[in-house]
């Protein structure tokens, strides 16, 4: 709906004449009644004072549709890199209003929780700045070591600090309540191969093996192999997975994965490029990503600029995002790794 229209709803809402209004805000009524037939807008300094005079937000004077707003609050979580306290609050009122009204939809509460863990994330990014700094100040700090740790997601020598007891058992409760929907399968092998839980995992391997006819029942039994200790069994389950499933571009991520838990990185990056090159536009970029992570734990900085940079190209190419923190983080990056060359 165009703000001249909304302009007219409103207006005969509040039974306000075109005179009326035209008076109000000191323009013709010639000029309120281009707006109402959508022929001209209001200048848009008079936007504040539009909406309160109508008694409603700017968006609204623009009836702006649920899906647009909730477009602009994705938008913002990709272009922002720390996330203003009144934009916060905004898009929580508007996401649980809407959960409200449609409570068969999961959209809200998902677009909710993405945006919790990105400020999590940006608290997490001042925590390890802060926690650096008490340690260049004091190396012996152990808050600070620990703090570190805990904001960059790094491992703890305590168990019970690292392992995923809780995400298991919800896992486990959510595939007795969808049996048939395969991802709840792959998320709970996931967490059962970090916490090494392996005779767990094979039994949910099992279920795989009979829901899936993808690259993934196989990816997944060789990584159960591997993580066994099985290391040349499992090498022929991936070579024999890659020659099944060729076409399957998705399945060279998989491998690329697999071949950094054997350390053989420059066969993980091989991979890593096949998935990247055989996608179709739009493409993903975690491989690139992957990709110039693997570099610069080689010290080939110049390799991880040049991923890096890839990155930024695609994203411009092929998601036509040139700004924003989605490229600045990268940028960043790259300066970071200009200085270690």
């Amino acid at each position: 709906m165009e703000i001249g229209n909304q302009i007219k709803v409103l207006g005969q809402r509040r039974n306000i004449t075109q005179e009326a209004l035209a008076q109000h805000f000191n323009v013709t009524p010639q000029a309120v009644s281009k707006w109402e037939r959508g022929m001209a807008t209001p200048d848009i300094s008079m936007l504040p004072e539009l909406s309160a005079f109508f008694g409603v937000t700017i968006d609204e004077l623009f009836a702006i549709t649920d899906d647009t707003r909730m477009e602009r609050i994705q938008n913002m979580l990709w272009d922002a890199r720390y996330l203003e306290q009144a934009d916060v609050d905004a898009a929580t009122e508007f996401l649980l209003d809407k959960a409200r009204r449609e409570p068969n939809n999961g959209k809200p509460h998902a677009l909710l929780a993405e945006m919790e863990n990105y400020i999590a994330k940006g608290h997490q990014e001042l925590a390890a700045e802060y926690a650096t700094e008490a340690l260049r100040r004091d190396h012996s700090i152990k808050q600070a070591h620990s703090e570190l740790v805990c904001a960059m997601d790094g491992c703890c020598g305590d168990w019970c600090a690292n392992n995923h007891y809780a995400l298991i058992e919800y896992y486990k409760e959510f595939v007795l309540k969808h049996p048939d929907y395969l991802s709840g399968y792959l998320w709970l092998i996931d967490q059962l191969f970090d916490d090494n839980r392996l005779d767990e995992a094979e039994e949910y391997c099992q279920i795989i093996e009979r829901m899936d006819h993808t690259f993934r029942a196989p990816y997944y039994r060789g990584m159960l192999t591997l993580l066994r200790g099985k290391q040349k069994e499992a090498l022929k389950i991936f070579d024999d997975m890659e020659a099944a499933f060729s076409d399957d571009w998705l399945m060279y991520l998989s491998l690329g994965d697999a071949m950094v838990r054997v350390g053989n990185y420059e066969q993980a990056k091989i991979y890593y490029r096949k998935y990247n090159d055989n996608q179709v536009s739009p493409r993903y970029t975690d491989a690139l990503t992957s990709i110039a992570q693997l570099c610069e734990i080689q010290g080939d900085y110049a390799g991880a600029i040049a991923a890096a940079e890839e990155e930024i190209a695609v994203l411009a190419s092929d998601w036509d995002t040139i700004s924003g923190e989605t490229v600045d983080q990268h940028l960043r990056k790259i300066e970071k790794l200009k200085r270690k060359l």
